[in-house]
């Protein structure tokens, strides 16, 4: 007699056909999103020769992105995110395919360049949260932590590997063909999201309020769960913690204290390596007593924050930063998982906007206090940073709610 099925045993995410037509359609476009990477920096420099240019592009993105997000998770509650995302695909499509066409023309002046920026920055408040919200209807609930782990460690290693070939490509055919393959990846995401079905529409009890009114009634909603609120802190907390002290104490300790930028390579490398081991980690592992484990994986997090300032040794120094950001990816993938299955699907899009607003909202902020704290203490800012983590996940701690989390 046959043994029965053990009903126990799921299929990976991978064996789900619509989350692999996603993810496939996806990965095409990440990779052609490295050849843009690469090629934009090194044509802005091109045409100004000036680093303040570079950085103002960068922030001519960063501002819509920031203040427009909540904005875009309260629209993608009352549109369907399938197509914001194919909408803001497309957009992104034609944009490069303009600026490569006119690079191609010889015509491109530094001001589209500001244009291209603010449109993909836009672009990018609307699909975010569009993004997160969609995938919850692809794949089984219990199937999310190992979702967001493909999706983030396919990035992570595209990110990895795909920016030195895009150089060479570049230096051998141009920055014009670059953008060209970018634009031409956007087709592959449109194509996946043109076969992907819509989400089901979630009806709410009482009137329609407007985006406004959408956007204070998701804030609303966050503040009235302990555990999400808590949690919500956590997130910005630790990304405001992490970026500005790693993105410029890292590079500050690398030229004074090691004066090679190898060093710098390795300690990057070491990130890289422990952020993509962690997103691994974290679509495998049990979810039992999940709320305890991410409070202890938190404070991790905190303890390798704080010594950073304080090792002179490069072998130290490489091995607690690839044990922070392997504890930070396994943070990250988890609570985005937890957020998917806790939130109402006819909210999902303001949550995770709110989500998204507190991890990138405060990252300039968090970069520019570094870049002044260093010349105070790097030690200090260190132990501040460490501090912080270790408080606010504290406070989570001592939530029961969050405790109780599985």
């Amino acid at each position: 007699m046959a043994a029965a099925p053990n009903p126990a045993v799921r299929k990976h995410v991978l064996g789900n056909p619509k989350f692999r037509l996603l993810w496939m359609g996806n990965t095409v476009s990440i990779v052609g999103d490295q050849f843009y990477l690469v090629a934009m920096p090194w044509l802005v420099l091109g045409l100004t020769g000036s680093s303040i240019a570079l950085g103002a592009i960068s922030m001519t993105a960063a501002i819509p992105r920031a203040a427009l997000m909540l904005i875009g998770g309260a629209v993608t509650d009352r549109v369907s995110p399938r197509r914001i995302m194919m909408m803001t695909a497309g957009a992104r499509t034609l944009l490069v395919a303009a600026v490569a066409a006119l690079l191609w023309l010889h015509g491109v002046r530094l001001w589209e360049m500001y244009v291209l920026a603010l449109c993909f920055g836009i672009a990018d408040a609307f699909s975010s949260p569009a993004a997160q919200t969609f995938m919850p209807s692809l794949v089984e609930a219990e199937q999310l932590p190992a979702a967001q782990a493909v999706f983030q460690s396919t990035n992570q290693v595209t990110t990895l590997l795909a920016p030195g070939p895009a150089g060479l490509f570049i230096k051998a055919f141009g920055n014009a063909w670059a953008l060209f393959l970018d634009a031409v990846s956007f087709l592959f995401i449109l194509g996946a999201l043109w076969r992907l079905p819509d989400p089901s529409v979630v009806a709410r009890a009482g009137p329609r309020k407007n985006v406004w009114g959408s956007i204070v009634e998701g804030l609303r909603y966050v503040q009235a769960d302990a555990a999400l609120r808590s949690l919500m802190l956590v997130v910005a907390v630790l990304n405001f913690a992490i970026a500005g002290p790693c993105s410029v104490g890292l590079a500050w300790i690398a030229k004074v204290r090691f004066g090679t930028p190898s060093a710098f390579g390795l300690l990057m490398s070491c990130l890289a390596a422990g952020s993509l081991l962690g997103m691994v980690l974290a679509g495998v592992v049990k979810h039992r007593r999940r709320g305890r484990t991410l409070l202890l994986v938190a404070t991790v997090i905190g303890v390798c924050l704080m010594p950073l300032g304080m090792l002179h040794r490069l072998w130290a120094l490489a091995a607690v930063l690839a044990a922070m950001s392997l504890a930070a990816a396994f943070l990250n993938v988890q609570l985005i998982a937890w957020f998917q299955q806790r939130v109402e699907r006819a909210m999902m899009g303001r949550v995770m906007s709110v989500l998204m607003f507190s991890a990138i909202g405060l990252m300039p902020f968090s970069l520019a206090i570094a870049g002044v704290a260093i010349k105070v203490s790097l030690m200090g800012m260190f132990l501040v940073a460490g501090g912080m983590v270790l408080l606010v996940t504290s406070v989570a701690a001592g939530q029961r709610v969050v405790r109780e989390i599985d």
